[in-house]
């Protein structure tokens, strides 16, 4: 077994600048040619207008044929100017995503995301969806046939911060489950939540409620914040830790310490700024504080 000392140490191995300095200097991921990125499309809904001939399509886009690395005929992922400033635009038609080409490790990533008005099928009525991925590792199209083996800050109206694991990756964290009634069909029909106040340890992939909604109203943009230090993740929402998750391990059990970050089209129009990252050592002593339960000196 590979020991948090030794974990510690092959993230070092992924962010090398970072194990002499607590923290670097902030990079910028957005550029007009999204050039830090790769493009991975999945199977284009039945509906979606201006594909190309021949380009297969599903009322199922979890099944069949992707459009697959680097073809976006739609433009999903469109870098704008707003404000002066560069911006994602992601119309979301088709289920997709952007990976950074590099992988990382402890890490600090913040950017601000706003949502735009239009929605697409299979989604069209149902709350706008997005999300962030990290530590995502293996082949693209492993999860749905669009998104690779990760762990997912979720990013969804009324639902931002919440944790699951896609195809493997999984994690710990205090909190509780309740049970949902009327659920037969489900193998698990409990709703997990996060609670950094519980004795309670739950391990698993399983979807997590956030510990606060901390949303921003319809239209502003929000803060969001990952922090990937070792085996271990926090999610913050304008400013607020909302998610704590620890011993990150890959589906054979390996801890889970770095990774692409990969940022989704899910069937609603999203739009992305002020993308930066840096490499950090540890969590701020106020962060620390909340998720180790004890006082700041």
């Amino acid at each position: 077994m590979i020991t948090k000392t030794a974990s510690y140490l092959l993230a070092c191995l992924v962010a090398l600048p970072v194990c002499a300095n607590e923290r670097s200097e902030w990079h910028n991921l957005i550029d007009k040619n999204l050039s830090q990125f790769e493009f991975w499309g999945g199977v284009p809904h039945s509906t979606v207008k201006g594909l190309p001939t021949g380009t297969y399509q599903s009322n199922d886009v979890t099944k069949g044929t992707p459009l697959g690395l680097n073809n976006d005929p739609l433009n999903i992922f469109n870098v704008i100017e707003e404000d002066g400033q560069l911006v994602i635009k992601v119309s979301g038609q088709v289920y997709a995503g952007i990976n950074t080409r590099k992988n990382y490790g402890n890490y600090h990533l913040k950017f601000q995301f706003k949502w735009g008005m239009q929605r697409w099928e299979p989604r069209l009525t149902a709350k706008r969806d997005s999300g962030l991925l990290y530590h995502c590792t293996g082949e693209h199209g492993v999860f749905w046939k669009t998104w690779k083996a990760c762990l997912e800050y979720q990013i969804q109206e009324t639902d931002i911060g919440d944790y699951l694991g896609l195809k493997g990756p999984r994690g710990q964290y205090r909190g509780y489950r309740v049970e949902q009634e009327n659920k037969p069909d489900k193998r698990d029909s409990g709703l997990y939540y996060y609670d950094p106040n519980s004795e309670n340890i739950i391990t698993g992939a399983r979807y997590t409620n956030a510990y606060i909604e901390n949303d921003a109203p319809f239209g502003n943009w929000n803060t969001v914040e990952l922090y990937a230090v070792g085996d271990e993740a926090v999610h913050m929402v304008n400013g607020e830790v909302v998610m704590f998750v620890e011993n990150l391990q890959t589906k054979t059990g390996e801890p889970l310490t770095s990774g692409q970050i990969q940022f989704q089209s899910e069937a609603a129009e999203i739009y992305y700024r002020d993308m930066q990252i840096r490499y950090t050592s540890k969590f701020p002593p106020e962060i620390e504080a909340k998720i180790r339960r004890i006082e700041v000196k």
